[in-house]
């Protein structure tokens, strides 16, 4: 193996595996190493750590848990380094959020620094299979929904319109920031929505923007689309805490009932 280890020990409070699952990544960041590359055989990865097969094998394991490798068996097998996909990402910061006191208005607020910025790097990366796309998400919710399923539908499709812009803006933590921002509107604000009779001046304000967004993409005005989506932010987010006041007087309303 040339590329050494040497230098990326980890305190020596974490036991064993942890320590090297540490040394792993650290040796991954340092020498920029890529989805497909192996990681050495198990023999020697464990002469490298001083280690026991048990713990060499505990700590591969823990890598491949978290995304990071992937084992395969049988002649050529081994660790392939793998890109952790963003759903897990994603679902370990949302559990972690769970259990947090978080509205959708906290949301918001990030929201309405994030989505002008991402918004404004898109600008001129759309294709005309995005462009094309992000019209057919923005057309889905020109009509009035006829049930709650058409409204999951269409409150999913204002966030894949916001999450298709995030995937072109070409700043990869951005991108994360954005759509994670974007789940945690799903989880926090759209199913409780749903609850609540339909907020129509909402959705033609959604609608309004979107379309708006669209025309200022295809003309490549970064000064209009960054301050079309700062609009948008500021109505939406408006619109939310009139949405957490709604919520909060019907959970009362029930109480008292």
């Amino acid at each position: 193996m040339d590329k050494s280890l040497n230098g990326l020990a980890s305190p020596p409070r974490l036991k064993r595996a942890d320590q090297i699952v540490d040394a792993v990544k650290r040796w991954i960041v340092a020498h920029q190493l890529q989805p497909g590359e192996r990681l050495p055989n198990e023999k020697t990865l464990m002469e490298l750590f001083s280690c026991s097969r048990g713990t060499m094998r505990e700590a591969l394991k823990s890598l491949e848990v978290q995304g990071l490798i992937s084992i395969k068996t049988g002649p050529g097998g081994g660790a392939v380094l793998e890109q952790v996909p963003y759903a897990l990402a994603s679902q370990l910061l949302r559990n972690y959020l769970h259990f947090q006191p978080l509205s959708g208005p906290d949301v918001y607020r990030l929201r309405r620094l994030v989505e002008p910025e991402i918004a404004g790097l898109a600008v001129g990366q759309l294709t005309d299979t995005d462009l094309a796309e992000l019209e057919h998400l923005t057309e889905l919710c020109a009509t009035a929904a006829i049930d709650m399923e058409q409204r999951l539908v269409q409150r999913i499709a204002e966030l894949d319109f916001h999450n298709l812009l995030a995937q072109r803006c070409g700043n990869p933590l951005l991108a994360f920031i954005g759509h994670f921002l974007n789940d945690l509107i799903r989880d926090l604000v759209v199913f409780k929505k749903l609850k609540l009779p339909e907020q129509h001046e909402f959705s033609h304000s959604n609608l309004h923007f979107h379309r708006a967004l669209i025309v200022a993409f295809r003309a490549c005005d970064r000064a209009a689309v960054e301050r079309l989506m700062r609009d948008h932010m500021q109505c939406a987010e408006g619109f939310n805490i009139e949405l957490e006041g709604q919520l909060a007087r019907k959970l009362l309303v029930g109480a008292e009932g």
